[in-house]
């Protein structure tokens, strides 16, 4: 009998851990569906660590994670290494990999079910994140009522085309990083890319900055958090967090 109640009360326990990590509310994750990288032959989409990174920070801090992609389902993955830690647990994960492996459509997504919205990098974003109408609607929806739009490295280019209730556009006059120049040539895709990150964001009136490449690098403007590249995941979720924490 004694068992029976440690068992049932182990279990109510384990339950109300569970619900305490989901009490402070769910982060939507973007992630790119795109799986060609330009006319190379090779094979792109996004990238793992700006990924799992913000997600292992997210979910310490008792958020919970969902993942849309512009064509929901599995979305193709990029820069997969699970000698990084973080990945394989991610990636190991069967909760989460059962998300990963059945991203929701934009059609499903509910903007106020979220707290808020990130837009993961790879370079499969520079194709499908930047014209997706039903994406920056969400974004929107969730910045108007209060919540954090956040991007890193290559994510930054969902948030070119979000436009508010004014019609205006979400990046204009704000403080903004994202790969950088620097560093699309010094992986050699430059010309593959259908366009420059680091341009494309100025041309939209931000105020870009960026530090030397692969630096860690975050830029928080009020509700608007972005990280230059993939070193710069961790931080970019840890300053979404200590965000939502003070609002």
């Amino acid at each position: 009998m004694k068992n029976i109640v440690l068992t049932i009360a182990l279990s109510v326990l384990s339950f109300w851990g569970i619900a305490q990590t989901k009490s402070k509310g769910k982060i939507l994750m973007v992630l790119s569906s795109h799986a060609e990288l330009g006319n190379t032959g090779k094979q792109t989409g996004y990238y793992l660590s700006e990924v799992s990174h913000p997600w292992e920070v997210f979910t310490k801090a008792g958020y919970e994670v969902d993942f849309v992609s512009p064509q929901g389902g599995q979305p193709p993955v990029d820069g997969f290494d699970l000698t990084d830690q973080v990945n394989k647990e991610f990636w190991e994960n069967a909760v989460y990999k059962n998300k990963l492996d059945h991203t929701l459509t934009p059609k499903q997504v509910k903007a106020s079910n979220y707290l808020a919205i990130h837009y993961a990098g790879g370079h499969g974003t520079m194709w499908d994140f930047p014209n997706n109408e039903e994406l920056a609607k969400i974004a929107s929806k969730i910045y108007e009522k209060g919540g954090v739009v956040s991007a890193v490295c290559h994510g930054p280019s969902g948030l070119l085309n979000i436009r508010l209730g004014n019609n205006r556009y979400l990046l204009e006059g704000k403080n903004v990083a994202g790969f950088s120049n620097e560093e699309e040539i010094a992986v050699k895709l430059e010309k593959v890319v259908p366009f420059s990150l680091e341009d494309e964001l100025k041309k939209r009136g931000v105020h870009y900055s960026s530090a030397p490449a692969w630096s860690e690098y975050v830029v928080v403007d009020g509700k608007l958090i972005t990280g230059q590249n993939p070193q710069s995941a961790k931080k970019m979720a840890e300053e979404v967090v200590l965000v939502l924490k003070n609002k």
